[in-house]
């Protein structure tokens, strides 16, 4: 069973095969990461740095190291 074992690893190169099943990547296009727009990222940023914002002043009431005025 392992007596030409390193016949067929020579025999078969398993690294051809793989490379030529690679899409190919154009360069051309325009650039998206994660499939979203420059517009649809900084809405998303937008977002994200609203909800830090009232999770962090929420978090400071809780705490009671700030108080809020009419109360």
């Amino acid at each position: 069973m392992f007596d030409d074992l390193r016949e067929q690893a020579d025999a078969s190169s398993l690294f051809d095969d793989q490379e030529s099943s690679l899409p190919e990547v154009s360069s051309l296009g325009p650039k998206h990461w994660l499939g979203m727009t420059p517009t649809q990222r900084f809405v998303i940023a937008l977002i994200l740095l609203m909800a830090a914002c009232i999770l962090s002043a929420f978090c400071l009431l809780v705490t009671e190291k700030v108080v809020l005025p009419f109360f």
